[in-house]
């Protein structure tokens, strides 16, 4: 099986519960954006919960879980915004 390595952005609080705002990951191809999360989340179980209500950016374009990751991509994780 092959293995691609994305960089992984993590913002706010995201970045606060994984003690870092950058790191990279190995998946397994084919990996998604959801394979992407699920590994965030076993490596970091307090993601768990909030990954799913934050948006994903694969190479600075919003991204749903569904989207297909090449090896060097760039994923972003960030928190809902709010504001008025």
């Amino acid at each position: 099986m092959t293995t691609i390595k994305v960089k992984v952005l993590l913002f706010a609080h995201f970045a606060d519960i994984a003690g870092s705002n950058q790191l990279e990951l190995e998946l397994d191809e084919p990996a998604h954006v959801a394979d992407c999360a699920r590994a965030l989340a076993a490596k970091y179980p307090g993601l768990e919960d909030i990954l799913k209500i934050g948006r994903a950016a694969v190479n600075d374009q919003f991204a749903d879980e569904s989207h297909m990751l090449h090896d060097t991509d760039e994923v972003a994780f960030l928190p809902p915004v709010s504001g008025g």
